[in-house]
């Protein structure tokens, strides 16, 4: 694949002016080097068992692992296959890029979080959430987003589970 060009820049930088200038966060403030795919972007854990290394390679030593399938992880960085991740601690690992799926999940955390029928904080609860449960994403409007836990769907606030970016808009 080949890397982006001058001209994706310049575009990539007038949109983070635009989004600075109104008071936004930007989607992304660059796009991946292998991929071309904004950076940083939220995808899952593929596997049951993933190991976070110190470098983009096998010859790096394996700093810890993740046990949990469909774990949200943010990718920060690409090199060729490997992927640089940051985890909802802050925790900052390389992973290979087959053990990602491109599937949205959140991760609910704080304290026991309501999920609601709508995007209100006044609608009927659907289900109550403990910190570390992990769900699936559907879309997001600016504060709430439509999340699946165990089979039921409702809304939850941005603010109550780690998975997207300020104002990211998920469709």
């Amino acid at each position: 694949m080949a890397a982006a060009g001058p001209g994706w820049r310049s575009i990539a930088g007038v949109l983070a002016l635009a989004c600075l200038m109104w008071g936004a966060e930007p989607a992304f403030s660059q796009a991946g080097r292998s991929t071309g795919l904004p950076l940083p972007r939220f995808v899952s854990l593929a596997a049951e068992r993933v190991n976070v290394r110190f470098g983009p390679g096998k010859q790096y030593p394996v700093n810890w692992m993740f046990a949990r399938k469909g774990l949200p992880v943010e990718i920060i960085e690409e090199f060729d296959t490997w992927r640089k991740i940051r985890d909802h601690d802050g925790e900052e690992g390389w992973v290979h890029s087959s053990l990602l799926s491109s599937r949205r999940t959140i991760m609910v955390i704080g304290e026991v979080r309501s999920v609601r029928r709508t995007p209100s904080t006044s609608a009927r609860e659907v289900l109550r959430a403990e910190p570390g449960v992990v769900g699936s994403l559907f879309d997001c409007e600016e504060t709430w987003c439509r999340v699946e836990i165990e089979g039921r769907r409702g809304w939850l606030q941005r603010s109550e589970f780690w998975g997207t970016r300020p104002g990211e808009i998920v469709r």
